[in-house]
């Protein structure tokens, strides 16, 4: 039987389709820094509650920053599947630490227990949900509150930006222990 891929949707954003996991999710933050993708999930977030649009003036960007945080999730979804065979090059303490502030020790030496703690807690599925609910929430006039809880994937999609900004920055290998 023939596995299934998956799409990390990068056609709709970077204007190309890759297949390559670390290739999209250097794409994801080249496309945009680290700041920008925290600070407008933070502010969408915040006008899921309010009866303001977000970004009114170009609502159209919000689209674009869903649907390349959509990818950038799913990219961390792949990693997470084949975290056996790769693993993430030594810390070389030069990060900038400052803006990694939400992974614990554990996860700052070791990017991918920020991805597994995160899909152990939310599925692929309600990360997707999470991100949709909240920007169509956010371009909505009307306030009012999600209907599921928004705080938990919060807080790991934060972690997870950090590491994957970890993983980029490092770089990878491919890990002996695996033939």
């Amino acid at each position: 039987m023939k596995k299934n891929k998956i799409s990390f949707e990068t056609r709709f954003w970077a204007g190309f389709r890759t297949g390559n996991p670390f290739n999209a999710l250097e794409e994801v933050l080249d496309f945009a820094h680290l700041d920008y993708y925290k600070q407008n999930l933070t502010q969408a977030v915040l006008h899921s509650y309010k009866g303001k649009v977000y970004k009114q003036e170009t609502p159209c960007n919000v689209f674009v920053f869903y649907i390349a945080v959509c990818s950038f999730v799913r990219v961390c979804y792949w990693m997470l599947s084949k975290s056996k065979k790769w693993k993430v090059k030594e810390s070389t303490r030069s990060e900038t630490v400052f803006h990694l502030s939400s992974l614990t020790k554990e996860e700052y030496d070791n990017p991918y227990l920020a991805i597994q703690n995160a899909f152990e807690e939310k599925t692929l599925q309600e990360f997707e949900f999470f991100l949709s609910e909240i920007t169509e929430l956010s371009l909505s006039p009307f306030g009012s509150d999600p209907d599921s809880d928004i705080t938990t994937p919060y807080i790991h999609l934060i972690k997870l930006l950090d590491a994957g900004e970890l993983i980029n920055e490092r770089g990878i290998e491919k890990n002996k222990k695996v033939t």
